[in-house]
């Protein structure tokens, strides 16, 4: 009964509700796709971060974490890939050598990372194959080939065949000089990684070394995000000796930033409430102000005040739910139009690859994010009609009788 009362309440100055639910729907809806932005580019870090470089898993030796010296290779590392071959959830793994040198051109000299890989495999578990824009991926049988990236080309200033040194310590110390001919260039959205990692074949870096396989680095590519747990959990029992580790620990920045983003979001969404908080309170107080005589001869009748209190409670919850659900459905359709054809970011690229960002971006927000924002929706609306519902039940039914 008392909801319906409140229900009919609000209509009865249609223009002023239909503006304050106007300004909750605006309100909200731009929040919500500001909050999907938001998600979409740490999703965009994530996706590029685990596409270009780290996989989904990886296995590495304990001390070559450390300090990452080229005698500290995985035991028996083929033994540990072919078993990993036979886990269904794994889609692809690529067996890496990894090796700090210099790389030095006619004009320049950068230190780098070779990142010796068997390029058949790497395909199957990153996507710098498809990120080569000038040259090939390791697609000719011609020896001495060498994969870098746009950033470093220009730092070298060397383009499609040019020649570069690489000088790196063997497994006794000495330093081995190399040469190389750039076979192709890539460029991904970070600028960091293209100005860092060198691609060569892994057996012609065998036989520079005078080493039989070996291995630094084992990557795993899984059919699911959703199979990381169980596969990294299945790893590391399986492998108590060696250094398992998933995305999130290989790359913690982005994992501190995954466990603050929610909270980030919220509170985000709880400014916006704030601020509509004062509209709806102003709107709720004129409401009664209107009403004043009427409430008096309602608790004048014997209307319990607890129960004014709670009609006006109601009321506000009604009006903010409207302008609540109606800026949930707006700002949802507003992120799935947008998603489906993503935000072309291209201008700010320069920008945007110091963070691994995309340049197209895609907008997405979790259902789970919903519900929750529909409680904070109902308790803004509570808070909002605090006072007008105080002021309400402290009439004085003569008093309001006589004056209004």
């Amino acid at each position: 009964m008392l909801f319906i009362l409140a229900w009919r309440n609000i209509w009865r100055n249609k223009k002023r509700s239909l503006i304050v639910i106007a300004a909750i729907t605006a309100g909200l809806s731009c929040g919500l796709f500001a909050s999907a932005v938001m998600y979409g580019m740490y999703d965009s870090l994530i996706n590029t971060t685990i596409d270009r470089e780290l996989g989904h898993i990886q296995i590495h030796s304990p001390k070559f974490e450390d300090e990452k010296i080229i005698t500290d290779t995985i035991p028996d590392f083929q033994s540990v890939v072919s078993n990993i071959k036979n886990i269904s959830e794994v889609s692809g793994i690529s067996s890496r050598v990894i090796i700090e040198a210099m790389c030095s051109s006619p004009t320049s000299s950068r230190g780098v990372k070779i990142t010796g890989i068997i390029p058949d495999e790497e395909k199957k578990v990153t996507s710098i194959h498809n990120q080569i824009i000038e040259g090939n991926y390791f697609e000719s049988n011609i020896p001495s080939q060498i994969v870098i990236g746009k950033k470093l080309a220009d730092n070298l200033d060397v383009k499609l065949k040019s020649k570069i040194v690489l000088s790196f310590q063997d497994f006794d110390g000495n330093i081995v000089y190399a040469a190389f001919r750039v076979s192709g260039i890539f460029k991904t959205e970070s600028s960091i990684y293209d100005q860092s990692v060198v691609f060569i074949n892994q057996r012609e870096l065998f036989e520079l070394l005078n080493q039989s396989a070996f291995s630094h680095e084992i990557v795993l590519r899984l059919k699911s995000f959703q199979q990381v747990d169980s596969v990294f959990a299945k790893l590391s029992k399986s492998y108590p000796l060696l250094s398992v580790k998933d995305w999130k620990l290989l790359s913690p920045e982005i994992k501190i930033y995954y466990d603050i983003l929610d909270i980030q979001l919220y509170f985000f969404m709880g400014i916006i409430l704030f601020a509509l908080l004062f509209g709806i309170t102003n709107t709720m107080l004129m409401s009664v102000i209107e009403r004043i005589r009427e409430i008096g001869i309602l608790i004048a009748l014997g209307m319990k005040r607890s129960r004014i209190f709670v009609m006006i409670i109601l009321e506000t919850i009604a009006l903010s739910l409207v302008g609540g659900i109606a800026g949930l459905i707006f700002g949802a359709i507003i992120i799935a139009i947008v998603s489906s054809t993503g935000i072309n970011l291209s201008a700010f690229t320069e920008g945007l690859s110091q963070f691994s960002i995309s340049t197209v971006l895609y907008p997405v927000l979790p259902l789970t994010f919903y519900p929750i924002l529909t409680l904070m929706i109902i308790l803004s609306a509570i808070i909002a009609a605090i006072y007008p519902a105080i002021k309400a039940i402290k009439l004085k039914p003569a008093t309001a009788i006589r004056t209004y």
